[in-house]
């Protein structure tokens, strides 16, 4: 249990760290800082941290009690990770908070059904970059979606953490804005895989 918590907590930090670059870069280049993002990604899968959205969409083939532990305590262990990381940031990186605030107030002003439909597309390219670096044996998945989903302004539930920590917002809204996003981010990572055992056994019958 330990262990899966930790790896979570590690996977936050990985987030937290492409977080900053991201915010560091927002106002000079948006799309350098969403490439260099993707080096959070990139040390999840090589160093084989549990990062929820890397890991969900693997349930529907694997929906074993083992792979929901892993999933649930790397979900707690990505929330410990980001958030403490986000309070960090906001310490120490000057500029970091106010950046982060308009990032985030912006999230709010969306509909729920557009806060959904973004994180269900997130969800998708999440799934496919870690399944394309899984089954390929390649990291062309992770630069290629990772700044995909955030220059088309996608919600990532672990990546959102952080922002919102790192910014000057606490508020009930942004807490159910959150979780909005990571039950997107499970309906996108599992669409791919839940479609595709659809058509095997169609093809199958």
């Amino acid at each position: 249990m330990l262990k899966k918590t930790v790896d979570g907590i590690l996977a936050g930090i990985m987030i937290t760290i492409g977080g900053c670059v991201f915010l560091s870069c927002y106002s000079e280049s948006k799309t350098v800082g969403a490439v260099m993002f993707s080096v959070a990604l990139l040390c999840i899968c090589m160093r084989g941290y549990s990062l929820f959205t890397g890991k969900v969409g693997f349930i529907p083939e694997n929906h074993t009690k083992d792979a929901f532990s892993v999933l649930l305590l790397g979900l707690f262990g990505n929330a410990i990770g980001t958030i403490g990381g986000g309070f960090a940031a906001k310490y120490a990186i000057s500029g970091i908070s106010e950046v982060a605030t308009a990032i985030c107030e912006s999230k709010l002003t969306q509909e729920i059904p557009q806060t959904f439909i973004r994180a269900v597309f997130c969800g998708i390219l999440m799934y496919l970059a870690v399944a394309i670096y899984r089954e390929n044996k390649s990291i062309s998945g992770i630069f290629f979606c990772v700044p995909v989903f955030i220059l088309s302004g996608f919600e990532h539930s672990i990546a959102n953490m952080f922002y919102f920590a790192a910014s000057d917002i606490v508020s009930l809204q942004a807490f159910g804005y959150l979780w909005l996003v990571i039950i997107g981010n499970a309906v996108g990572g599992m669409l791919i895989p839940l479609l595709c055992m659809i058509g095997r056994r169609k093809s199958d019958a």
